[in-house]
């Protein structure tokens, strides 16, 4: 040290301001003063670097442009050292002491014109290094310009409101702060939880940081590297890293955009879905930086919560954040991000499913829950999201699927609607009596195998002008069959007739019977007259009130005149009126079990014994 004594100097009274708001009411969280305190050290590394462009000299010119930490938890102490573009004296007092070159004045101004809406107002205006006000006893700062005929200073305060000057001999270039610490801050001279800290908000900060000798940042922030100059391997070593993940990515999405926002970001998909056996939900994970520091690990508006499954980087530089750099002041620029960031996945996996369709399946296979998620519930997306979900049909193989344009443009001119169907798997939709009038008119028909499938149906309603209808529904429409009349086909008369008497035995248990058109195979079918009361929403409200009484069951049933138990049935009818009603009950409970309406089957099996009795 100069034997010259040390200089004191009060703080400006918006700097004491400032201190006050630092300290008790900015940031949430303590720890952020280590990442403000490196981001700092950043910026006089960059700012030297540029200045080395013009400059012909420079003090202490052979140091590495990187960032020494360094922690003696005995000391109570945290040290950050940088060999940046340092400060003089006069640069001391100004950006420390006073509002003339640091951004206080603007943020100060910026609280007294805005009151509390611009109370969150920071990242821009410079003033991370107040933070250290928080956990600290007293903050020295040691520092010298990169200007050879300089001399070094020491910058020292508790923070109470003064401050001392003093010279300094045997300074290096830039600036070292040394943060001792409160006794309730002690865990900030522990290597393990800055290192922990480093990792988390600093890990791609331009230079290097070492940790008490130690390399802290090793992997690089690939999102602004060109992707040409990118291997495999570094960005499924960036993934493992970024996302604490084991597995390989399945895709990716590495771009950048200079409008509507200068963004630069790197996504990736998993290659498994974690939702997938209902375990655990994803929370967002694709993390927010500015200039390659964190601000939020997991913003939770960034992506629209049916993408919460990527993981990955976004990078701006056009973003105004919180004065703690914690939030986003702007929710307007958070929404163009997301719209951005939305639109190229959407794209990317547009451009997949087309050139690399084995590539979209295999994603499609693990992910396509969330893409009908987004669709039923994200108006903004719908069309595109509609486009991109796929299906078996009637027309389709086990195991090939087909898209919904693709449906349309097999549709006859005559065709209103889109027809589907709900099942647990394939076998048991082809075995049912719904698809049987599709399949004898040549109408396609999408099989839907997901219990969300109809939550989609329901919420997206149509798709390229077409209207998406059940097939087993009561209100379906369908054109007359040119056909011979079968052997032992009932009349028109007659099976109007024995429809008639089916009413009038079953009661209010079915709202109607008629002939149908289209059973071919069956002998009965029960259609749901109740279009918002299906039988997985049954299902779903008796999971969710299992003491409570679900509605009356309000079915209309139709009957082909053409099938040998119709036949039966009439003839058993005149002659054994008793069994035939028992018949006729059978015939529901059966129909109903085919539209997993029946909830109690109790009666039917008893029932059904009687008849086997009887027979």
């Amino acid at each position: 040290m100069s034997d010259q004594p040390a200089e004191k100097f009060e703080f400006q009274a918006e700097i004491k301001q400032l201190l006050d708001i630092v300290i008790h009411s900015l940031y949430t969280e303590k720890e952020i003063f280590v990442r403000e305190l490196v981001s700092n050290a950043s910026d006089a590394l960059e700012k030297l670097r540029h200045l080395q462009l013009t400059e012909k000299e420079c003090f202490d010119d052979r140091l590495a442009l990187e960032i020494n930490v360094s922690t003696d938890d005995t000391a109570r102490t945290i040290t950050i050292q940088d060999y940046g573009i340092g400060m003089t004296k006069p640069e001391l007092v100004e950006n420390l002491g006073t509002i003339a070159h640091s951004g206080s004045k603007a943020f100060l101004d910026a609280l007294k014109n805005g009151g509390e809406k611009n109370a969150n107002l920071i990242g821009q205006f410079g003033v991370g290094f107040y933070s250290a006000f928080m956990v600290a006893e007293s903050v020295t700062v040691y520092s010298h310009s990169w200007k050879s005929d300089e001399t070094g200073h020491t910058w020292t305060s508790d923070g109470s409101g003064t401050y001392s000057v003093e010279e300094a001999e045997g300074l290096r270039r830039g600036t070292k702060i040394v943060v001792r610490l409160k006794e309730d801050c002690s865990e900030y001279s522990q290597a393990s939880r800055v290192e922990a800290l480093l990792k988390q908000y600093s890990s791609f900060v331009s230079f290097p940081i070492l940790l008490n000798g130690t390399q802290i940042n090793t992997v690089q922030a690939l999102w602004l590297r060109s992707k040409d100059e990118i291997k495999e391997e570094e960005y499924t070593e960036f993934y493992k890293f970024q996302a604490h993940a084991y597995d390989t990515p399945l895709l990716r999405l590495h771009f950048s955009a200079d409008a509507p926002l200068q963004i630069n970001a790197l996504l990736f998909v998993p290659e498994h879905n974690p939702e997938k056996f209902g375990m655990v939900r994803s929370e967002p994970a694709v993390a927010l930086y500015c200039r390659k520091v964190l601000i939020d690990p997991s913003p939770k508006d960034l992506i629209p919560e049916w993408l919460r499954f990527l993981k990955g980087v976004v990078d701006s530089e056009d973003l105004p954040l919180h004065i703690s750099r914690e939030t986003m002041q702007d929710k307007a620029l958070l929404d163009k991000l997301n719209k951005v960031l939305t639109k190229r996945f959407l794209r990317m996996l547009e451009e997949e499913s087309s050139k690399r369709p084995d590539s979209y399946a295999k994603f499609y296979k693990e992910f396509g829950i969330f893409l009908k998620e987004g669709a039923a519930t994200d108006y903004s997306y719908r069309e595109p999201l509609m486009k991109l979900l796929r299906f078996e049909s009637s027309f389709t193989e086990k195991g090939q699927t087909t898209t919904l344009a693709d449906y349309v443009s097999r549709m006859a001119t005559e065709q209103k609607e889109i027809y589907f169907l709900l099942g647990p798997n394939r076998e048991t939709i082809e075995s049912g009596p719904y698809l049987e009038g599709m399949k004898s008119r040549n109408l396609e028909v999408l099989f839907c195998f997901e219990p969300v499938d109809e939550y989609v149906m329901n919420n997206v309603r149509e798709f390229d002008g077409k209207k998406l209808a059940a097939a087993d529904r009561a209100d379906v429409e369908l054109s007359e069959l040119d056909s011979q009349t079968t052997e032992g086909e009932l009349s028109k008369e007659t099976a109007e007739a024995l429809a008639a008497w089916l009413k009038s035995t079953l009661g209010d248990k079915v709202s109607e019977v008629k002939v149908s058109k289209r059973l071919v195979d069956s002998p009965v079918v029960a259609l749901n007259d109740d279009p918002m009361m299906t039988a997985h929403m049954r299902r779903m409200m008796k999971a969710m009130n299992p003491d409570s009484a679900t509605p009356p069951i309000k079915v209309r049933m139709e009957i082909n005149p053409r099938h040998a138990v119709l036949s039966h049935l009439e003839a058993t009818r005149q002659s054994q009126p008793e069994r035939a009603s028992l018949i006729a009950e059978q015939l529901l409970d059966t129909a109903l079990i085919s539209a997993g309406l029946l909830e109690d089957p109790t009666p039917m099996v008893q029932r059904l014994y009687k008849l086997l009795a009887q027979a």
